[in-house]
């Protein structure tokens, strides 16, 4: 069975943590699941895969969101830099996940004056335009190795792809679709005022789409 390791940076997270997770590996079926969560050891049971303590071998990595920021760097990101660095499989990066990836192939991360949480328009260079949500405040201002294929009106450098190595990222969540939404105001993870940032929470692309294609 193929394996997917999940570098799980909101694993303290009721809502975007196990509910988004969950959403992620959902299209990922027949994967044996890992979660390496670096950042904390305060990691809430999700009820399916594998806690890790250190990378293992594995054919697909995802990084997933996080409440810390690249644009103020920590020591445990500097393992996640080196899994990036050295990976040989395929490897998607959601909105935090974006950036590191970004800065460990040689680009730059700036965090900007204030934070983006709104549905918004992604322009891809072949004119293709999806509405995603975003909720961010850190921006990828160089990808280094990467190749910008979208940006939105409020970040350039929104979706990225390696010309060489398969790698993805995107700076918006595919995986934060309706449900999780209303999920994550139901267990508190969320107020109503920013549940409701995101109006109807409809994306166009989810994780297979933004991400697999």
């Amino acid at each position: 069975m193929p394996i997917l390791l999940v570098v799980d940076l909101l694993a303290e997270r009721e809502a975007f943590g196990k509910k988004g997770v969950e959403e992620i590996v959902s299209h990922f079926p027949e994967h044996e699941v890992l979660l390496w969560a670096p950042h904390t050891n305060q990691q809430i049971e999700y009820g399916f895969g594998k806690r890790v303590d250190a990378p293992q071998n594995c054919d697909v990595v995802v990084i997933t969101g996080s409440r810390r920021n690249v644009s103020s760097w920590e020591d445990w990101m500097d393992d996640v830099a080196k899994l990036i660095r050295e990976c040989e499989v395929p490897l998607y990066g959601i909105c935090f996940g974006h950036q590191i990836i970004c800065k460990a192939l040689g680009g730059e991360v700036e965090r900007a004056e204030e934070g983006s949480s709104f549905l918004a328009d992604v322009t891809y260079t072949d004119g293709t335009v999806k509405k995603q949500l975003f909720t961010h405040q850190d921006h990828v201002i160089d990808s280094g190795e990467m190749e910008v294929v979208a940006s939105s009106e409020h970040c350039e450098i929104a979706v990225c792809k390696h010309p060489t190595r398969p790698i993805k990222t995107v700076q918006f969540h595919p995986e934060a679709t309706k449900l999780v939404l209303d999920y994550s105001l139901q267990c508190g993870d969320m107020t109503e005022d920013e549940r409701n940032e995101f109006a109807d929470g409809i994306q166009d692309d989810n994780v297979a789409q933004s991400l697999l294609n």
